[in-house]
């Protein structure tokens, strides 16, 4: 198939740009490179199948294509709040963008959402039945909002122009080809502690995350792509919770040095327990993480540092 990658340049974006390679398909990846990076798919620029283009979905793009998979939108906080505007315009004109594409090619096409949508939840852990719990006018808001108005959309067009949608949830992801300024806690702690800094945990740190490597989630979109059971939406994670303390203190087991860990204020609107109910997607996909932390934090570790 001939597929399109909006957000190719990024953290998941890359990856599934080489997974889709890997797979046989031709690939055009764009991004506006605002936190995607051309490093992290130059491997990829002499690829006969791949090629890519310097573009914003917030403009009116054309391709002939079979299938698209939207990844396009600034996913850390400090990156999705230093331009909020902009960031919701993603999130909701990029959307209409990608489905008005897939209506006049009739192409599939996927929507990656988010954990976010569930906001501070009040069940846990999150099925995809949730309605969250959201701040509709906080900080967080510009991703969280973008995001449930994306999903919004994707299904309007779903009932109304009969267009083949697949929604996805993404929790807590990580791996190599973060950015290292990106703010979320693993990349935070790793740069951190192979700087020899101390680690910063926002409140008293028995907030919980689930951590999903990047392979595993990646291996999960091509799944649901290729399944016609549901459109979703889907969680996809790891539904192994950790306390912000217990991710600090293995981080700083795998590096060593004399790193401390030291605590600030929480920011508003930070989720206390964030937990994916994959029971779906493991009903439907066959699917659930195979990459333990450890060994995943290892992998990213290995990346990071000669970056740092």
């Amino acid at each position: 198939m001939r597929i399109l990658v909006t957000g190719g340049a990024g953290f998941l974006g890359s990856h599934l740009c080489d997974r889709l390679i890997a797979d046989g398909h031709d690939v055009v990846a764009i991004d506006n490179l605002f936190t995607g990076r051309k490093t992290n798919i130059e491997h990829l620029f002499k690829h006969p199948r791949f090629e890519f283009v310097r573009h914003d979905i917030i403009d009116p793009f054309k391709f002939e294509v079979d299938q698209i998979y939207n990844l396009a939108c600034p996913a850390s906080p400090p990156h999705y709040q230093y331009n909020p505007i902009k960031t919701i315009k993603t999130s909701v004109i990029g959307a209409i963008n990608c489905l008005g594409l897939a209506k006049r090619t009739r192409a599939r096409v996927f929507q990656a959402s988010t954990s976010e949508v569930y906001g501070d939840p009040q069940v846990h852990p999150q099925p995809e039945s949730y309605w969250g719990h959201v701040n509709p006018i906080g900080k967080r808001s510009c991703y969280d909002e973008g995001k449930r108005c994306a999903e919004t959309l994707f299904f309007d067009y779903h009932r109304e122009n009969k267009i083949d949608v697949r929604v996805i949830r993404i929790f807590n992801t990580y791996g190599p080809r973060m950015h290292e300024a990106d703010g979320r806690v693993v990349s935070n702690f790793i740069v951190q502690a192979l700087r020899g800094e101390d680690l910063t945990i926002y409140g008293n740190g028995l907030q919980t995350r689930s951590f999903c490597y990047v392979e595993d989630l990646i291996d999960g979109f091509v799944r649901f792509m290729a399944q016609t059971e549901t459109v979703g939406p889907m969680n996809l994670g790891n539904p192994n919770e950790f306390t912000m303390l217990q991710l600090a203190e293995l981080t700083l087991k795998l590096i060593g040095g004399k790193s401390k860990i030291v605590h600030k204020r929480l920011p508003s609107d930070d989720p206390k327990q964030r937990q994916p109910d994959i029971a779906l997607a493991k009903k439907i996909l066959n699917w659930e993480p195979k990459v333990p932390l450890e060994e995943g934090l290892q992998r990213t570790i290995e990346y990071f540092r000669p970056r740092v």
